[in-house]
């Protein structure tokens, strides 16, 4: 199978390709959009500053390059993030697959928030062979609500999307590659999509 992660200099790609390299599979780190377009599937992760990360899209050519994708994408944490319509990290438009927004954590809470949390309204084949309430690794200062596209939930101080889904597009808030044998299953599933 050929896994293309894509790399724009926005975090975690290591981590990610490690997680694939466990369950035998190998991810090929890349921001060319010939070797994007010719994998099976597509992983996009994100570590970092919503305004920053959509710059070095635009600089790649990859803001318009992903949402064109036809194969299965995973967004990952702000890789999920930019794939919603905009963020209010930096007011920035992202790449508008998911019609929703990023929204700031209220300044009730302590931001990032940092940990494991439970999982729960799970209804994606990312979520097979995988039980309600159990635990995912998560750390992000901006969330995405619950909208028609949510496939799971979480919640800290208010529930929101733990993971979304629209037509071959999936992503997910939490760090699959960062939680243990849940994330690995759950990365399992993608691949098997």
């Amino acid at each position: 199978m050929n896994i293309s992660i894509i790399d724009y200099g926005a975090g975690n790609v290591k981590s990610v390709q490690f997680a694939l390299e466990r369950l035998g599979y190998k991810g090929e780190l890349t921001s060319d959009a010939n070797e994007i377009l010719q994998a099976d599937k597509v992983i996009f992760p994100g570590v970092g500053e919503a305004s920053t990360a959509m710059e070095a899209l635009r600089l790649y050519g990859l803001d318009s390059l992903i949402p064109s994708l036809k194969q299965p994408v995973l967004g990952i944490c702000l890789g999920m993030q930019l794939m919603c319509t905009r963020s209010e990290e930096g007011d920035t438009d992202c790449l508008d697959i998911f019609p929703t927004e990023s929204l700031e954590f209220p300044n009730t809470l302590k931001v990032p928030h940092v940990g494991w949390n439970t999982l729960t309204h799970l209804k994606s084949p990312l979520f097979k062979q995988i039980e309600p309430m159990v635990y995912t690794y998560f750390v992000h200062s901006f969330y995405v609500p619950v909208t028609k596209y949510t496939v799971a939930q979480t919640y800290y101080g208010l529930p929101f999307s733990a993971a979304l889904v629209k037509d071959n597009f999936y992503a997910c808030q939490f760090h699959p590659e960062k939680s243990s044998k849940t994330g690995e299953q759950i990365l399992k599933n993608f691949l098997a999509l």
